[in-house]
């Protein structure tokens, strides 16, 4: 029997993975839609907004130390996520991300290239 030979990838393809983070999901997408805007206007082909689970952290506090100890508060805290996936980004587009890139307050950036 013949071992089969595993076709021969091509060139690597540059490829910007940029992962977005915050609590407000108005802001969150904003942010996004410049990101995109501005990948699309450079010539780089963009792939997103991708939706990534929301995570939900729920703190319960006592509200009084000693009397009514059954009495309790809830709090939760949503941290909402974004992946953009920008393909064969030109250097036009690698200094429009970073020269005109301004990001509101709470937004939280990551930016892997490969």
């Amino acid at each position: 029997m013949a071992k089969q030979e595993k076709p021969v990838k091509g060139p690597a393809r540059q490829k910007i993975r940029i992962r977005l983070k915050g609590y407000d999901p108005r802001v969150l997408d904003r942010s996004t839609s410049d990101i995109v805007e501005t990948g699309k206007r450079t010539g780089a082909t963009v792939v997103g907004p991708i939706f990534l689970p929301t995570t939900c952290e729920k703190y319960t506090v006592l509200r009084s130390p000693n009397i009514d100890r059954k009495s309790r508060e809830q709090f939760e805290q949503r941290t909402h996520r974004r992946l953009i996936d920008i393909l064969d980004p030109t250097s036009k587009t690698i200094d429009a991300l970073r020269s005109t890139l301004i990001l509101p307050p709470g937004v939280d950036i990551k930016i892997k290239t490969s």
